[in-house]
């Protein structure tokens, strides 16, 4: 397949558009990538995702799929030049979902909301710790002993969750205040560590320090918030 055949429209800092990256890293699949400027949207990115107009946007053969982990199921299943990325059992294949959906639906709105004052901040951190605690459980069971949530390769749920590694160590710099503790959740101190140096990962993770320096601004995080929720 011509490498033009395959874009990805995105921004270097989003977690979402990095879900699409490893997907596609996962299955040996070249693809264009197309960086948006923040604060800004292309005419592409308008055309391609009238409905959100938000990244990131995978465009195959002229057709345009939307939602980081639609896209992530799309790679999967048109490309077969990879291990799978979802899991084949039904029931575990619901479960990854089930947390994939958790993490960005009650677990990151939290961290996004970290630099937080007084009270609200140590509310805000009780409850990133919480759900820390219910991810360590969840590692436990589904990994089944193994490396990743998908066992012995990167899965659904590593990609759903792992994208988010970044921010979690800027926010903790940010903030100064340790989430991901190795003596409180082991085995996902463990699994980030292995995650972030995988070779489908390594290089299309941002960079911590640059998402810190970009994050100290009242405008920059706002931007940022912007492309990170995209």
């Amino acid at each position: 397949m011509a490498r033009t055949e395959l874009k990805l429209l995105g921004a270097w800092l989003s977690p979402y558009v990095m879900r699409a990256r490893i997907a596609l890293n996962i299955k040996s699949v070249d693809y264009e990538f197309l960086q948006e400027t923040l604060g800004s949207k292309s005419q592409l990115l308008l055309e391609s995702n009238p409905v959100h107009k938000k990244i990131p946007v995978l465009i195959h053969k002229g057709k345009p799929i939307c939602e980081s982990l639609i896209i992530v199921e799309y790679i999967d299943e048109t490309w077969s030049s990879g291990p799978s990325i979802l899991p084949s059992d039904p029931y575990d294949r619901a479960i990854a979902k089930f947390w994939g959906t958790y993490v960005d639906e009650k677990w990151f709105p939290n961290l996004r909301i970290l630099t937080a004052e007084g009270e609200a901040k140590d509310h805000v951190i009780r409850t990133i710790v919480e759900g820390l605690d219910l991810l360590e459980d969840a590692f436990v069971k589904i990994s089944k002993g193994k490396t990743f949530f998908g066992e012995d390769q990167i899965g659904y749920l590593d990609i759903a969750f792992g994208c988010y590694l970044g921010w979690l160590r800027a926010l903790e710099k940010i903030s100064e205040v340790k989430l991901l503790d190795e003596a409180k959740t082991p085995g996902l101190a463990k699994w980030a560590d292995t995650f972030s140096s995988h070779p489908a990962v390594k290089d299309v993770k941002p960079e911590v320090d640059k998402l810190v320096e970009y994050g100290k601004s009242p405008e920059a995080k706002y931007r940022a918030a912007k492309a990170a929720s995209s």
